[in-house]
């Protein structure tokens, strides 16, 4: 290495490597891979999806009375249907015919008649669809 001037200056056969290093702190060791990270972001994407879809109490208690004036309908129209059922007239002759023919229970036997306003042969078909 020759000297010119307080600098020093490679010459032919001389080889110097400098490497850059970080002055900045210590040296850090290589991160790891982050296996679970996937997982608490997947997570928080769940909770970001559920806290935007709750349900307003308001709304809440809106789609309840719905439901409940639904199902008070329902019934009372079960209700109305059964009484037109029960006006029914229908033929003790008849009722035992079904029941014997038909294997069935008194009560389904009448429910059938009933239906189909008395009519035997309607009943006895729609038994046997």
């Amino acid at each position: 290495m020759a000297r010119r001037g307080g600098i020093d200056m490679a010459t032919e056969g001389d080889v110097e490597l400098e490497l850059e290093t970080e002055t900045s702190g210590p040296e850090r060791p290589p991160e790891k891979p982050r296996k679970h990270d996937s997982g608490a972001a997947d997570l928080e994407r769940v909770t970001d999806y559920a806290e935007e879809k709750e349900i307003q109490s308001s709304n809440l208690e809106t789609a309840m009375s719905v439901i409940g004036d639904r199902r008070s309908r329902e019934q009372k129209a079960k209700q109305e249907r059964e009484k037109e059922l029960a006006k029914v007239t229908i033929k003790k002759e008849d009722l035992e015919l079904i029941m014997t023919e038909m294997e069935i229970s008194r009560a389904a036997a009448e429910r059938s008649l009933r239906e189909h306003m008395g009519n035997v042969v309607e009943a006895l078909i729609a038994l046997t669809n």
